[in-house]
């Protein structure tokens, strides 16, 4: 079994290795063009856990995202960003078939959590998005990366024999693994139309505060999972590199 502190090992190299690609200039100046992106998104977060062990689209709640994406090759872009929602609400018992089930009935809980994320991630195109000479320019896309998470989270239960477990919001640190899918369409030549889904992967099980508690009604087995989906506006800036022989001699075209 994979250690803890193997993982957080794992994850600082992935985090070294995806900063020194946002800013290393060589790769990027043997490229005639280089494009790079600011945008904005809007979409809904989601949660998988105890509460909601499936994911459920009615959970989803508003959120909004803001990214700066650069190339550093025709299939390869780097994206970083934030993402944010506001009290996530999932209740198990609002009626939904699927979860009128002995424990969720037992349980009677409800969560309320906001959260904020910060990502770097890398995007690999299956198309040569960023080649002017197509008339129409669109790629899918898969991506994957790292994720910082600050999240406040409070866990009510209606049923009185459960209501020792009742506490306050509690604000947590946290470190998840993005990765997903996603399609993106130039609409213009600098402004560009997205679409993508990401799952987050955490490393612990404390985001629905369902962790530790009697295994009864909760699976301390099972880390928990948020999502995010949602459709973005990108707009496109572009940068000509100089050739190596111009750039060392600034004068040689005067």
């Amino acid at each position: 079994m994979i250690s803890r502190n193997s993982i957080q090992a794992l994850l600082i190299c992935l985090v070294i290795q995806i900063g020194s690609a946002f800013f290393s200039f060589s790769a990027l100046a043997q490229s005639p063009v280089t494009t790079s992106e600011l945008g904005v998104g809007i979409g809904g977060a989601n949660y998988k856990g105890e509460l909601a062990p499936n994911y459920r689209f009615l959970n989803n709640q508003p959120a909004f995202t803001v990214f700066y994406r650069r190339d550093i090759s025709a299939p390869i872009t780097l994206r970083g960003g934030l993402m944010g929602s506001h009290r996530i609400l999932n209740n198990n018992t609002i009626g939904d078939k699927s979860y009128d089930l002995p424990l969720p009935n037992y349980r009677q809980a409800e969560m309320r959590l906001s959260l904020a994320e910060v990502s770097a991630v890398v995007e690999y195109n299956f198309l040569d998005y960023y080649d002017m000479r197509q008339r129409t320019r669109v790629s899918p896309y898969f991506f994957i990366g790292v994720a910082g998470l600050l999240y406040n989270v409070k866990t009510s239960f209606d049923n009185p024999q459960l209501s020792y477990l009742n506490d306050a919001y509690r604000t947590t640190l946290a470190v998840a693994v993005p990765l997903g899918v996603g399609i993106k369409y130039a609409l213009s030549k600098h402004w560009n139309l997205g679409l993508e889904f990401g799952a987050r992967k955490l490393f612990n099980d404390r985001l629905d505060n369902l962790t530790g508690q009697d295994e009864r009604i909760s699976n301390p087995h099972d880390n928990d999972w948020y999502y995010y989906n949602g459709i973005s506006l990108s707009y496109t800036f572009y940068r000509i590199n100089c050739p190596p022989p111009y750039r060392k001699q600034p004068g040689i075209l005067d």
